[in-house]
């Protein structure tokens, strides 16, 4: 015993000292370096740096009871027959080409361009509580938010993207090592508990019967969410509850960025809610597209604020368009490069002469088989640098 006492109190001395002299060499404590890669406050300012996503070797999620709920009746055979497979090899093949032509013109437009690593999304994986396969490193926009100087890592709400964040890895250690904020959320189990298992969707009119109520697929067994149901106007971030983001999730968001920013919850009248940026996508300082066939419940709360809320017009895209994780109205899902200048669909020449009239000059790229995949520009990228300070907007 007395031996056992005398090694411990060696030990916690070495600790002890080991402790001081790792006090007084500890960098970890020193102020975000100046020239931290990361920093961006709203969708608006300059666009300096980003992230653009992979197609390569996107495979078709398992029809599990979350994509089931979040995807239209007329494609759920396709799921069925595909689930673990790559999507159809040509029009993948297209896709890749298209998101090619994407990075090549941002770099024109001095932006600097980042992808994440390819990975066989193929392979199977099994956690305690499920197995899948992947899906694929397409839409940054979804996985990673950028608050500032902080990199935010979604947890995520389908199985099939339970290790998506691993294609980003290298890129975010990157921008750790430069200064940055790293912070990942805290990971679901995606346990059977966190969906409704009997969520009753058989048409649209039940969707919207069931988001009228506030019912979703997702439960409240644990917080979940994906990035791209939050949106930012500098110290206001604005967020929905959806088939992929929950109430937990949400106040997981708004105790972590308090009190510096605030997280207000807005709703709209939408039978399948699922990322906000192709119903409500802020454009400016004032400057908001609201898609009319999904009003916004709060928008009074921008009209009082003195903003200016803009309609966009019916999407162009027809109908024989395959469109498996997404609605027409991706054409609304447009990135910013500044106040001034934005990305948009090359084939959707009505909201490029809406924006002509707004004074934003439309810089034209067609992905119209990049949106098959479940998204447009703004999916497409992860903004990480713009020129900016963080500014309040509704004070």
């Amino acid at each position: 015993f007395t031996g056992w006492v005398q090694r411990t109190f060696q030990s916690t001395q070495a600790a002890t000292a080991s402790q001081n002299t790792c006090a007084a060499e500890d960098k970890a404590t020193s102020p975000v370096p100046k020239d931290c890669l990361v920093c961006s406050y709203n969708e608006w300012d300059p666009l300096e740096e980003v992230i653009v996503g992979r197609a390569e070797n996107a495979c078709v999620p398992p029809f599990s009871v979350e994509v089931k709920a979040n995807t239209y009746e007329k494609y759920w055979g396709f799921y069925q027959k595909f689930g673990g497979q790559s999507f159809p090899k040509d029009h993948l093949k297209k896709a890749i080409a298209e998101i090619e032509e994407m990075c090549n013109i941002l770099k024109g437009e001095g932006v600097i361009v980042k992808r994440p690593d390819p990975i066989d999304w193929s392979v199977k994986y099994k956690t305690p509580d499920f197995e899948s396969t992947g899906m694929y490193a397409a839409m940054p926009r979804d996985i990673l938010l950028v608050v500032g100087n902080e990199i935010i890592e979604a947890p995520m709400a389908w199985r099939a993207r339970f290790f998506e964040y691993r294609a980003y890895r290298r890129l975010i250690k990157d921008y750790f090592n430069s200064g940055a904020k790293w912070t990942t959320a805290p990971k679901p189990t995606m346990a059977d508990e966190l969906y409704d298992q009997n969520y009753p969707i058989h048409s649209v009119e039940d969707r919207h019967k069931l988001a009228a109520q506030g019912k979703f697929v997702t439960t409240e067994f644990e917080p979940c969410f994906d990035a791209a149901d939050f949106i930012r106007a500098g110290r206001d971030i604005f967020v929905q509850r959806s088939q992929v983001t929950n109430y937990m999730g949400i106040e997981w968001m708004r105790r972590h960025l308090a009190p510096d920013y605030r997280v207000h919850i807005i709703s709209f009248k939408d039978p399948n809610p699922m990322h906000i940026d192709a119903t409500f996508n802020i454009i400016g300082p004032g400057l908001v597209l609201s898609n009319p066939d999904r009003p916004c419940h709060q928008i009074e709360l921008f009209k009082k604020a003195g903003w200016t809320v803009i309609q966009p017009p019916v999407p162009l895209i027809p109908d024989d368009h395959p469109l498996w994780m997404s609605s027409k109205w991706l054409s609304m899902n447009v990135l910013m490069l500044d106040e001034k200048r934005v990305m948009v669909d090359a084939n959707e020449t009505s909201i490029q002469k809406m924006f002509e009239k707004l004074g934003i000059s439309t810089i034209k790229v067609s992905i119209r088989h990049a949106n098959s995949l479940g998204g447009g520009f703004h999916c497409w990228t992860c903004d990480i640098r713009r020129r900016g300070t963080l500014q309040s907007y509704f004070d």
